[in-house]
């Protein structure tokens, strides 16, 4: 893989998980600006370690290492202010939060073909409320449907996801 590959799989990676960063390092820190500092300082880390990057193996494990150690340094610089965690708590708070990450990454991929099974016009539904974030209001409207049979077919489709969601988590594990 040449280098320019392996830079266009660094950044579409790096892009995806964004807001899986973010909610690691917030679950820290506990503050949103100096969330956006840190994980601001860890981007410009993971740029300056992307010799290490390697596409075939899992990214976040790797993203979320170097954020931890950005957290532990913004704590040691920031000793000062009483609010912040201390180190200890700190590093207990990331093996949690690294360990829930891991999960939502297996929902997730349980997720996938629980989708599949909704008949299409309920997969649409879905697209458009969860990954579009499309009002209720709106979608009614652009299906030609009233709010509440939005709400049931939602609601019906949730709960349809969840059990198929279930059954595939309780089969692998």
């Amino acid at each position: 893989m040449d280098q320019n590959e392996n830079s266009e799989q660094f950044v579409q990676q790096l892009t995806e998980n964004q807001t899986r960063l973010y909610g690691y390092v917030y679950s820290l820190l506990g503050d949103h600006n100096r969330t956006s500092d840190v994980v601001q300082e860890t981007n410009l880390l993971l740029w300056q370690k992307i010799g290490e990057f390697h596409p075939k193996k899992p990214f976040l494990p790797w993203a979320f290492a170097f954020a931890r150690f950005q957290v532990m340094a913004h704590l040691r610089d920031r000793k000062r202010d009483r609010l912040l965690l201390d180190a200890e708590l700190a590093e207990t708070l990331s093996g949690e939060a690294k360990r829930q990450a891991e999960k939502i990454d297996s929902v997730r991929e349980a997720l996938r073909p629980c989708l599949q099974r909704l008949t299409p016009t309920n997969r649409e539904l879905v697209e458009c409320r969860y990954f579009k974030a499309m009002s209720i209001a709106d979608i009614a409207a652009a299906v030609d449907r009233t709010v509440g049979a939005i709400k049931v077919a939602l609601l019906k489709s949730r709960r349809r996801l969840a059990e198929c969601v279930q059954k595939r988590m309780a089969a692998e594990g």
